[in-house]
């Protein structure tokens, strides 16, 4: 099973209503400063790359807009944290996505209103996250899996803040559900739950209240991907939940979990990501294990044969990694950034547009890159000035 038949269906609604909370005006300036610089590639539907076009571009092309400390993409909108704590987004926005208190496509960032003092940022297909300093998360979107958060019955286009849960430090999304990393060490979730998602032993109907995945300490990273959730401990394994059906769950089974099991045979990892039904860890030693579907070639190993174990992408000297729907990027210690899965929309960045590449290649043009996203058909990247 896969669920992009889902979210297809879902993009064409446009009726949900926007709850409307109070908010503070959010600055506008979107000049360009020497502080730092976006670069977006791929598919542009609906502007998502914010380049103010709607041209799918095949290599990087610049974004405008300044003091970018950290991006991320949705499914068909993108997401920056700037120096000063805002937050800005563009593209589809039918929603509210966008967060900027309209249901209005925007070609060029424009503010989440409201948010300040924002430390990072996560996309989901129609949703999006948002963690401030003093440890809660915020949420807007569409609400159709009650991601918002409870209390929360519609969608909203402005930030509503999640309930239930504090003293967070990092945030995850997938598609329909979405984690939160306490200070605890243990990690938090809700939404969608039909396949057990959540991790809370069940796979009852949806949740609109934060609560433990079961069985999860020490948890020092988190991702979310099409249908689970993914978490490295302390001691550099790796566990994750949910929807195992193409080995995503990297046990060697196949099957679906409600409860984390451990990822077979990693060790000493320091991240993971996931966006489709495969999924990628980091080791501390700069190589990067994928494990999952493989139709594009999306792990990255030369084959195209699914894996229910992980299994070494040819790369070396990884410092940081991300996922998109059926590609993967990886920045690299010299700063430039390596791509590899499905290039239909130009994706993989290397001025092409190949059906499927299973080993990674240059993303063309990119040097001194200081942080990648992947996204649905799209990337980003932040380069030093």
């Amino acid at each position: 099973m896969r669920f992009r038949s889902r979210w297809a269906v879902l993009i064409v609604v446009v009726g949900l209503s926007a709850a409307v909370v109070p908010a503070a005006q959010a600055g506008t300036d979107t000049s360009v400063s020497s502080s730092s610089r976006l670069w977006s590639w791929g598919s542009n539907e609906r502007g998502k790359l914010g380049d103010g076009t709607t041209m799918r571009r095949t290599t990087p092309g610049r974004v405008q807009l300044s003091g970018v400390v950290a991006v991320a993409a949705g499914g068909i909108s993108g997401y920056a944290v700037r120096t000063d704590g805002t937050l800005m987004a563009w593209g589809q926005n039918a929603f509210g996505q966008l967060g900027d208190g309209t249901t209005r496509t925007s070609y060029t960032p424009v503010p989440v209103v409201g948010l300040t003092r924002v430390t990072a940022i996560a996309g989901g297909y129609l949703s999006a996250m948002a963690l401030r300093s003093d440890g809660t998360v915020w949420a807007w979107g569409d609400n159709g899996t009650r991601q918002l958060g409870p209390g929360v019955t519609a969608g909203s286009s402005l930030p509503v803040q999640v309930r239930g849960v504090s003293h967070v430090t990092r945030i995850a999304s997938g598609p329909y559900a979405d984690y939160a990393l306490r200070s605890d060490g243990t990690v938090w979730a809700w939404g969608y739950n039909a396949l057990g998602q959540l991790g809370g032993g069940t796979t009852t109907d949806d949740r609109a209240r934060p609560m433990p995945v079961l069985g999860l300490t020490n948890i020092t990273a988190i991702a979310g991907g099409e249908a689970g959730g993914y978490a490295v401990r302390a001691d550099g394994t790796v566990w994750a939940w949910g929807f195992g059906g193409y080995g995503g769950l990297g046990d060697g089974t196949g099957q679906n979990r409600s409860t984390p099991v451990q990822v077979t045979g990693l060790t000493n990892i320091k991240a993971v990501a996931s966006f489709g039904n495969s999924a990628y860890a980091l080791a501390a030693d700069g190589s990067v294990w994928a494990w999952g579907l493989n139709d594009y070639g999306e792990l990255g190993n030369g084959t195209e044969q699914k894996a229910l174990r992980p299994v070494r992408v040819h790369l070396h000297g990884a410092v940081a990694i991300s996922s998109g729907y059926h590609a993967a990027y990886a920045l690299k210690d010299d700063g430039t950034v390596l791509a590899w899965g499905a290039g239909p929309n130009g994706e993989l960045g290397n001025g092409t547009r190949t059906t499927k590449n299973p080993l990674p290649l240059p993303v063309s043009t990119l040097t001194g890159v200081t942080a990648i996203a992947g996204g649905l058909g799209s990337a980003f990247a932040l380069t030093a000035p």
